[in-house]
């Protein structure tokens, strides 16, 4: 594919240029026969048509396809010769979603459950593939597993990108923050591109380190694509379509631990329940009067900008903040909690909060260890080291646990307080289900009876898994 020139014939050529595609010595006959999409635009500086890295594989197959000649200088890409040095049979959604993604041709997301399996998916697509890869990943935690995992898969020095690291070889990882700021100039040195975790990869930043590379093969990783503000519709574009879904049930008890989801409603104490009655009249009374619609996407949005502009829209944002503080932290969750570590004293607990100063409360209360984004990373790693190994029962986190930790001792999950999102909560179920013996995971929430707790509950539960 490098130079499909016929002897002494003319030829256009494919350059790729900072994340961009040149497409020079065009004749003008030959750019109407292509029927180049919108997206390429004539660059006068280069007398040439310019379009994002990504329309590498669709501008060869049309050049292919319509037998025009072509030079290609934008592929700077290994072909890897390599196998896997401890093969295993992949489990059968495994080999299902492999097959469904080669006949996607070999692009489009994969969605499987927290523990199903994803990294030996995109360990069989490297073999397939069998071209120079770069794997993108949301955090440093994930960066350093994905390393240790492909430097035990392929006799190979895997590249690091990110995390005080800059190494490029021909199996490279990085994190999304580090493909936004290196794509422009590596973006032709990969033929595969694996995205995990590849909800996180239509935002704007984001998705332009998709755009700046001509990978033709790509594969995006991910148990909940959807994301509230539609922007996963741009997978399609980014990455290719769903190939391949299976749902939590459908692999729980026998690939994934069984599990059960329970609620336990909790009763704020009259003088709380006063002290929130009072603080939502008064935030209520300011969204009214201002007509702020916060079912709207741009809802909360509107309520911060007016809330700034005058006495009133303080005293209405300081009532929010205190109604919502009342809500997830109300004594009685407390309580519940000391009883759920009681009677699960010889299990392996995560606590989840929303909230910093929760977790915090809770582990000056209940003495178990905390992370939260502020935790060192060495810190965070001998906690999460120890709760593994037995060390620690219990531990106590925000946000930051959300995703990408691998503790399969973990059997029991307690949601003190967290967001609407459907994907937090699939997450958070996710920490409990990697198989571990026969284990049984059990993930408890604590909802404050009465209060907006109990529609959040309902929105963030609106899916199969807890169904």
């Amino acid at each position: 594919m490098n130079d499909r020139r016929p002897p002494e014939q003319p030829v256009l050529s494919i350059r790729f240029d900072r994340g961009t595609l040149r497409l020079c010595e065009v004749e003008e006959s030959v750019a109407h026969r292509l029927g180049l999409p919108a997206f390429w635009v004539h660059d006068e500086r280069v007398e040439g048509w310019r379009a994002p890295a990504m329309a590498y594989r669709d501008l060869v197959t049309r050049l292919v396809r319509l037998d025009v000649p072509f030079l290609d200088e934008a592929r700077h890409y290994e072909t890897l010769d390599v196998e896997h040095l401890a093969p295993r049979r992949p489990h059968p959604h495994q080999a299902d979603a492999l097959e469904a993604w080669i006949r996607a041709g070999k692009r489009g997301v994969v969605v499987l459950p927290t523990g199903a399996g994803k990294t030996y998916v995109a360990e069989l697509a490297i073999a397939e593939v069998q071209r120079a890869t770069l794997v993108v990943v949301p955090t440093i935690e994930l960066l350093n597993q994905w390393y240790d995992v492909l430097s035990g898969a392929f006799d190979l020095e895997i590249g690091l990108i990110g995390g005080g690291h800059h190494e490029l070889r021909p199996v490279t990882v990085t994190t999304y923050d580090s493909a936004y700021l290196h794509l422009d100039r590596y973006g032709d040195r990969f033929g595969l591109l694996v995205f995990d975790e590849c909800h996180h990869l239509p935002g704007t930043s984001y998705a332009q380190a998709a755009e700046w590379a001509i990978a033709p093969f790509r594969l995006g990783l991910t148990a909940t694509p959807e994301r509230a503000d539609g922007a996963h519709l741009a997978l399609e574009t980014l990455i290719g379509p769903e190939a391949f879904r299976l749902e939590v049930k459908a692999l729980a008890g026998v690939y994934l631990a069984g599990y059960q989801v329970i609620r336990v409603d909790v009763e704020m104490t009259p003088d709380e329940l006063a002290a929130y009655r009072q603080a939502r009249a008064t935030y209520r009374a300011f969204v009214d009067e201002n007509r702020i619609r916060m079912g709207d996407r741009d809802g909360f949005r509107r309520f911060l900008y007016l809330a700034s502009r005058s006495p009133a829209g303080r005293r209405a944002f300081e009532a929010f903040r205190a109604s919502r503080r009342i809500a997830l932290a109300p004594e009685s969750k407390f309580a519940a909690l000391e009883r759920l570590l009681s009677r699960h004293r010889r299990d392996r607990i995560i606590l989840f909060t929303h909230e910093n100063d929760m977790v915090y409360e809770i582990s000056r209360r209940f003495l178990v260890p905390a992370i939260t984004h502020r935790t060192d990373t060495k810190e965070r790693r001998e906690i999460l080291h120890r709760f593994r190994d037995g060390t620690y029962s219990v531990i106590a986190t925000s946000r930051v646990l959300n995703e990408g930790v691998d503790v399969p001792a973990a059997n029991v999950g307690v949601i003190l307080s967290g967001s609407a999102s459907v994907r937090e909560h699939v997450q958070r179920l996710g920490r409990l289900l990697r198989r571990d013996g026969d284990k049984e995971a059990l993930l408890y929430e604590l909802v404050t009876r009465g209060t907006l707790e109990e529609h959040v509950s309902e929105r963030r539960r609106d899916h199969r898994a807890y169904r």
